[in-house]
């Protein structure tokens, strides 16, 4: 026999993960995302239910005391009003299989260059990510193109063009707009697309009253209001963006040595980024509702360079590189975003959804830029005085004339359903893909007065590109997962097993992708908790993927699309385990996963600040393995902080290359030209191998003045592997310096009826003021570089730093 029914708050709004048990037993269930619930029930020993959740106050039902049949107990929970003397709530969720739910009430406080949810992401077990400037991030060796993102059940896409972070502007999620978050570094559902590395789920909140918020700072400003009745709510946010605080140094002191550093490249920086969003719900019956979530966004990034100037080296050797500069660069990226989906519920048991969406991108990228460097070695006396003498000068001519227009039209139909004691989820779409590329670039290079490379006979480039290439695909997908629980042993299991079919016109390719996931609860220790998980993963090929690059025998490159392209392919191994204990008489969390990650048809790329390039073929095998561990907990009494280590090891063999199936090599010869063998170079670092990495979120407060909060975040990852541009794969023998970084943020937050500054006003709920000590140790972190010869042809990796030392002031108001 079973309890069963609805949990809500005040407004009628289903409560998902509220906790009902029966009292005195271990019998317990959450309810889901509607806030239903299903409870078996011993009529013999059980006699009142309690309901409680994060927030709400402890709700008891008894039962009747003779149940012969299921019966329903509907309860509505009221808030707990109760004044905290601590900053926030703080909870530690028992995350069911590999999804792990991530708290975003701490992100207004955490201080970021880049903002937005994804600078909570990169925070997560197994996320590595070498740029504080982009919201992209590489999951357990992956590249950025391997991590599906979803809002509301929907696949939300980037711009491809985009060639640096300062470029990049906003990321499509909105932090404002945000309910929940939940993510996944691997072993995921079969319900989440054919990405290889990671899942971002996102739900957006549907407001219960009127609210809002604004917040401005330096670099820039947010403004979301939210408004509901019995049957409409709506949200709409917009955000304005301007990096020009962070790439520039304009303040400086009366000596002219700037307060704060930018990028390397000085220059005139206008550029601006705008997002409007909207989410509005209505419901047209008790069980019919319909749903808009739409998006429009344009990123202008306009640069006018006018110097360079980098040392590096090492203690013994001192290299200045400069740069004097004309030229500029304009780019724009717009983009276009609507989804309609139309909410059925025929029964509490089962939820029916149809959804039609558009996304639209427009991007031109466009820059001449003319650059006279020299290269310098740099030495001192005795007396400290600088020299220099000249190992190289030259004069570049970047060009680029790239436009890109991508359009995706697709019909959507997911459902879910209760059925012989298990949930069951399917969902079946169609899409249509329309892309038409168009690039246009080169560079030319004079050194010492000639053009390189020089020949005798004409000028040449260093490097150019064309393509002139234009997709009409449709790509069919479907999945169907159960997960059923069940006790077993002296253990509760959860089983998740499903399977995920993809279809692309483009290479007629059809995929079937089985997945596993298996939690075990042991009755013997409720403080532990374990998981396994294992699948199929394919990561089907998008636009990106599909170009490949041919060169004559001039040095003339063009681009053409590879149909016999295969979607990359990787096996999940993982396993896991939560420990949950108190100390200090606090809650503490204890994670660790160990994973295991081979995968073949792989697609060799390189990365250049976070442009990604595909080489457009399947051509190598690759494995990934590490251990991911992460201890969570309340360190302060009352607020959240945790730190986590990563250790990983990510492997590529190229073992093809067109029709020569001997792989990557290369020939040995003296130094009179005789020939000794060939070379295999076997398995090399991945692009995105971070071997280690950690990452420390730090919360405090003053003592007995809450409202004065202080953040920490730092970071510490190895460096990633690189090598000479547009060279063989197992020429990436270099590695970065290793990211560091700290950034601290400190806060006051007045609070009406509380705080005298906000009197008895009845608009303004809160005002917070924020300060932000970004970098605060001025570590220039790499890049990317730029390679150059001196005189006698030796070549040097000239790095770009990323940004220095920067403060940021913020203000918000909550109404």
């Amino acid at each position: 026999m079973y309890v069963r029914g609805y949990v809500v708050d005040g407004r009628n709004n289903g409560l998902e993960a509220i906790n009902v048990a029966i009292v005195g037993s271990e019998q317990g269930t959450q309810t889901n995302d509607k806030g239903y619930y299903e409870l078996a029930v011993d009529s013999r020993t059980a006699d009142t239910v309690v309901y409680f959740g994060l927030g709400y106050k402890d709700t008891f039902r008894a039962l009747p005391i003779h149940i012969d049949k299921s019966i329903t107990i509907n309860v509505v929970l009221q808030r707990d009003t109760t004044e905290l003397k601590t900053v926030d709530i703080s909870a530690i969720r028992r995350d069911k299989g590999t999804m792990s739910n991530i708290d975003t009430r701490v992100l207004r406080l955490t201080p970021d260059a880049a903002g937005g949810v994804e600078s909570l992401v990169k925070m997560q077990l197994g996320v590595h990510s070498a740029n504080e400037l982009s919201s992209q991030y590489s999951v357990r060796g992956g590249s950025f193109d391997e991590n599906s993102v979803y809002v509301n059940g929907i696949e939300v896409y980037r711009p491809l063009l985009v060639r640096s972070s300062q470029q990049e502007g906003m990321s499509f999620i909105n932090p404002d707009m945000v309910g929940k978050v939940n993510f996944s570094a691997g072993g995921f559902a079969a319900k989440y697309g054919d990405k290889m590395s990671s899942v971002l789920d996102i739900e957006y909140k549907k407001p219960s009253a009127f609210e809002g918020n604004v917040t401005a700072g330096f670099m820039g400003l947010s403004a979301y209001v939210g408004y509901a009745d019995d049957k409409f709510t709506m949200a709409h946010g917009i955000r304005y963006k301007t990096n020009q605080y962070l790439l520039a140094d304009k303040l400086k002191l009366k000596n002219g040595k700037a307060i704060f550093k930018g990028l390397d490249t000085k220059g005139d920086f206008d550029n601006s980024f705008v997002d409007y969003q909207t989410f509005i719900n209505y419901n047209i019956t008790p069980k019919v509702s319909l749903s808009l979530l739409g998006n429009v966004s344009q990123n202008l990034y306009n640069f006018v360079p006018k110097t360079q100037r980098v040392q590096f080296g090492t203690l013994t050797v001192q290299r200045e590189f400069n740069v004097l500069f004309r030229g500029l660069e304009k780019d724009r990226f717009a983009t276009y975003f609507g989804a309609f989906t139309l909410d059925y519920q025929p029964s509490h048991t089962t939820d029916l959804k149809l959804t039609a969406s558009a996304f639209n991108t427009s991007e031109s990228e466009n820059y001449d830029l003319i650059g006279a460097y020299s290269l310098s070695d740099v030495s001192y006396d005795n007396s400290g005085d600088k020299k220099t003498e000249l190992l190289g000068r030259g004069v570049f001519h970047e060009h680029a004339r790239n436009r890109l227009s991508a359009t995706v039209v697709s019909l959507i139909h997911s459902g879910k359903s209760r059925l012989l004691s298990s949930d069951v989820e399917w969902g079946i779409s169609a899409a249509k893909e329309l892309i038409t590329d168009r690039i246009r670039e080169y560079e030319r290079r004079d050194s010492s007065h000639y053009s390189v490379p020089h020949d005798g006979s004409e000028i040449r480039m260093v490097y150019n590109l064309t393509s002139n290439n234009s997709t009409n695909t449709t790509r069919l997908q479907a999945y169907v997962q159960q997960t059923r629980k069940f006790g077993w042993l002296g253990a509760d299991y959860s089983l998740n097993v499903g399977i995920r079919a993809n279809y692309w016109s483009f290479n007629n390719e059809l995929l079937l992708s089985p997945r596993l996931n298996l939690n075990i609860n042991p009755r013997w220790k409720r403080d532990f908790m374990f998981r396994l998980a294992a699948g199929v993963y394919y990561q089907s090929p998008f636009y990106k993927e599909i170009r490949q690059t041919f060169t004559d025998s001039l040095g003339n490159s063009r681009i053409n699309l590879n149909t016999d392209i295969k979607a990359q392919r990787s096996l999940h191994l993982l396993a896991g385990m939560d420990y949950f204990f108190r100390l200090w008489r606090r809650p503490f969390k204890f994670t660790a996963e160990l994973y295991y990650k081979p995968a073949d048809r792989i697609i060799p790329y390189s990365v250049d600040n976070v442009r990604v390039r595909y080489v457009g073929e399947n051509q190598a095998v690759a494995y990934t393995a590490g251990i991911d561990v992460k201890l969570f907990g309340e360190f302060v009494p009352g607020v959240d902080s945790w730190i986590s280590f990563s250790y990983m090891n990510s492997r590529e063999d190229i073992v093809r290359i067109g029709g020569d199936l001997s792989g990557d090599h290369y020939s040995v010869h003296t130094n009179k030209g005789t020939y000794l063998g060939e070379i295999y170079p076997g398995y090399i670092p991945r692009p995105n191998e971070q071997r280690y990495s950690v990452s420390l979120f730090f919360q405090d407060y003053v003592p007995n003045h809450p409202e004065y909060k202080l953040n920490l975040k730092l970071v510490w990852a190895d460096g990633l592997p690189f090598g000479p541009p547009r060279s063989e794969r197992y020429q990436a023998v270099y590695r970065t310096k290793p990211y560091r970084r700290v950034d601290i943020g400190a806060s006051r937050e007045f609070v009406r009826g509380r705080d005298r500054l906000l009197g008895r006003q009845q608009i303004i709920k809160t005002l917070g003021l924020h300060l932000d000590l970004l970098n605060l140790f001025d570590i220039r972190n790499e890049s990317s570089f730029y390679w150059v010869s001196d005189v006698s042809g030796s070549q040097w990796a000239v790095p770009n730093h990323l940004t220095g030392f920067m403060v940021n002031l913020r203000v918000s108001v909550d109404f």
